[in-house]
């Protein structure tokens, strides 16, 4: 059967390598530079090269240059709405990186995550730039805002994936739609956790608790700690009774009189990682990991509709793309 590779940088506690592991995607290398997120993809998947490295000053190897597709999601901060959104001012900013590992590696397909501030209108100029650059290196490009409540994610977060391709790839791919999966309530998803030490206040919190999360914001390194972001999102978590100040170590006990906290599992969940999939590090750098991953669901979709293009392209045109 034939395998779709792929190699993915910034890869953070693995939510867009998990969805494109799903999709099919074998990862040939995944790296990050922070330590837990590190030790979070090996602890969950043995068999995945994982390098713990800066991309910046990363440089790819020669036999990562047959590749379907290269992935990342690139630091939020350049271009956040929560931040001073310097984009290309902003040391942080990874995309010329990006360009120089494209350049080397030449996959069939590139997507990047990245934030909805990417698309403001301040960084017009920017997008242009960028699309120039990929056009140089012979790749067509275009971004879409996706939502991850319409994937059937318990959240209302939007992020931007970028998806570029080599010619005659792109001429295949579509975006994908949205699914007609319904994502439940914060309620309904989490009241089995909520009650696992026997809260009897369990019941009504799930009632009342009958929408979809809000974005969860995972903070950085710099700024944000283990709470579900700012005094906003904190309203709309009380009015669906959590305590959103701050994350708990374990669910409420049987006579606990309040509004709960969240514990990292029950946000994981929120984020559309499998209960399977654990993380590493502090309660804090826990919390870090899962609020800026990228849901796998979203990535999952993602990941179909790019390789579908690719087997779509490769079977329309097997004598010319053998001799590639």
């Amino acid at each position: 059967m034939r395998r779709f590779t792929s190699i993915e940088f910034c890869a953070g506690a693995g939510g867009q390598a998990l969805g494109l592991e799903q999709a099919g995607f074998e990862h040939r290398l995944l790296v990050d530079n922070d330590a837990d997120c590190c030790a979070t993809l090996r602890l969950n998947r043995p068999s995945w090269h994982v390098r713990c490295a800066d991309m910046a000053t990363f440089n790819a190897d020669p036999d990562l240059t047959d590749i379907d597709l290269f992935a990342g999601g690139l630091p939020c901060p350049p271009f956040s709405i929560a931040g001073k959104q310097l984009g290309p001012a902003d040391d942080r900013n990874l995309f010329p990186a990006a360009l120089r590992l494209i350049s080397q590696t030449q996959p069939k397909f590139v997507l990047i995550e990245n934030v909805r501030g990417f698309l403001a209108k301040s960084f017009d100029s920017y997008r242009n730039d960028l699309r120039m650059a990929f056009d140089k290196l012979g790749y067509a490009i275009d971004w879409r805002l996706f939502n991850a409540q319409d994937f059937g994610v318990s959240q209302t977060r939007a992020r931007v994936a970028i998806v570029a391709a080599r010619a005659p790839y792109w001429q295949n791919f579509q975006f994908p739609d949205a699914n007609a999966q319904v994502p439940p309530s914060v309620g309904d998803l989490l009241h089995d956790l909520m009650s696992a030490q026997d809260w009897q206040g369990a019941s009504q919190w799930r009632q009342n608790a009958s929408r979809v999360a809000p974005t969860i914001v995972g903070g950085s390194k710099k700024h944000g700690g283990p709470d579900l972001g700012p005094t906003r999102a904190r309203d709309a978590w009380r009015k669906m009774g959590v305590n959103g100040g701050s994350i708990a170590e374990t669910a409420p006990v049987r006579d606990f009189d309040g509004l709960p906290r969240l514990t990292t599992r029950m946000v994981a969940r929120l984020q559309g990682f499998p209960d399977t999939w654990e993380f590493t590090g502090r309660k804090t750098a826990a919390y870090r990991q899962i609020g800026n991953a990228f849901p796998p669901p979203v990535a999952r979709a993602l990941g179909q509709a790019i390789k579908q293009a690719i087997i779509k392209t490769q079977a329309a045109n097997q004598p010319a793309l053998a001799a590639e």
